[in-house]
C-alpha cells in the first residue's frame, strides 16, 4: 500500500510500508525506477549505496536502533527514491522515518502548509531526525560504558562480564554499520551528488558534520570498551593469582604437617610411640613447624 502525502505545490512524499509487487510494478511504470533498485528494495541487509540516474537517485543507508528489550543495537535500512518532485520511502524503514510522515499526514489534515518545499529540504530532514536519533542512541551507549567503568571493582563479576559482552557487540555493530556509509555522505559534500535545489551544500556539509561526529563516538567508545576488557581482565587475573597464592601457601603449611600425621600413622615401631606425652609433643611439633613456616613466609613478602 502506497500513502502520499502532498508537500507545497508539487513536491510529494510517497510512504510504501509494506510493498508489495503491485506496489513495485506500480513504481517501476508510473517512476521507470531502474529494476536492479527495485529488487534492492524487495531484499533486506543491502549495503549502503547511493546510485545516480538522470532523473532520480537511489539511496540505501544504515541506521542503529535498538531491539525490543532495550539491550542490543540492530541496523534499520532506511531506502529512499529522491527525485526533483517527490520523495519515496520503501519498506519498514527506521521509526524516525515513520514519525516524519506521520507529522505530515496530520498537519495536511489539518490543512496546514508542511515547511518543507523541495525534495532537497525534505530529504536533509529526514537524514538530520535519523542523525539526531542515532547521536542519542551512541550517548546511551556512552553512558552504559560509564556504568561499567563504575562496575570494574564490584563483587559481583557475572554482571560486569555481561554489559561488557554486549556493550562491545553494539559498538562492533555500530562501527560495521558506520564505516561503508561515511564514502556515500562524501560525496554530497564533494560535489558528486548534485541533488535538485540550490545552496544544498552547507546543509550536506551539516550532514556529514554529524555522520563524522558518530564516527569519532563509535571509534572512541571502541578504544574504551577494549580498554576496560583489558582492564577487567587483568583484575580478574590478579584476583586468581592471589586466590592460588592463598591457596599455595595453605598446601605448603599442611604439606609437612600431613608428613607427620601420616609417619606416626604406620604400623611400624617409631621412636616415642609408646611415651605417655607423645601426642603433645606431635602436636608441639606441629605448630611450631606451622608458625615456623608462617614467620618465613611473611619475612619473603609472599604473605
Amino acid at each position: 500500500m502506497i500513502e502520499t502525502v502532498k508537500l507545497g505545490g508539487r513536491l510529494k512524499w510517497h510512504n510504501v510500508k509494506n510493498p508489495s509487487e503491485e506496489d513495485f510494478a506500480y513504481l517501476e511504470n508510473i517512476f521507470h525506477f531502474h529494476q536492479l533498485d527495485l529488487e534492492d528494495c524487495r531484499q533486506s541487509n543491502q549495503r549502503p549505496k547511493i546510485d545516480t540516474y538522470d532523473d532520480y537517485y537511489f539511496l540505501i543507508l544504515h541506521y542503529p536502533n535498538f531491539d525490543h528489550q532495550n539491550r542490543f543495537i540492530k541496523p534499520k535500512e532506511v531506502r529512499i527514491f529522491w527525485g526533483e518532485d517527490y520523495i519515496i520511502t520503501v519498506g519498514k524503514s527506521h521509526w524516525v522515518v515513520s514519525s516524519v510522515f506521520e507529522e505530515a499526514q496530520e498537519q495536511e489534515q489539518r490543512g496546514e502548509n508542511f515547511e518543507i518545499a523541495t525534495s532537497d529540504a525534505l530529504l536533509y530532514t529526514l537524514l538530520e531526525r535519523l542523525m539526531n536519533e542515532s547521536v542519542y542512541l551512541l550517548r546511551k551507549v556512552g553512558l552504559e560504558l560509564e556504568l561499567i567503568n563504575r562496575e570494574l571493582f564490584d563483587s559481583r563479576p557475572e554482571k560486569t562480564i555481561e554489559r561488557l559482552s554486549i556493550t562491545r557487540k553494539n559498538i562492533i555493530v555500530l562501527n560495521t554499520m558506520f564505516k561503508p556509509q561515511l564514502r556515500v555522505f562524501n560525496k554530497f559534500e564533494s560535489g558528486n551528488i548534485q541533488g535538485f535545489a540550490d545552496s544544498m551544500e552547507e546543509y550536506w556539509g551539516n550532514i556529514l558534520d554529524y555522520y563524522n561526529k558518530m564516527w569519532d563516538m563509535t571509534e572512541d567508545y571502541g578504544e574504551m570498551i577494549e580498554g576496560l576488557s583489558v582492564t577487567f581482565d587483568s583484575m580478574q587475573t590478579n584476583k586468581t593469582n592471589e586466590i592460588m597464592k592463598i591457596l599455595t601457601l595453605i598446601s605448603s603449611i599442611v604439606l609437612p604437617l600431613t608428613f607427620l600425621t601420616g609417619l606416626y600413622g604406620m604400623n611400624v615401631i617409631l621412636p616415642f610411640q609408646h611415651h605417655e606425652l607423645a601426642f603433645w609433643f606431635i602436636m608441639g611439633l606441629m605448630v611450631v613447624t606451622a608458625g615456623g613456616m608462617l614467620i618465613y613466609f611473611k619475612r619473603k613478602h609472599w604473605m
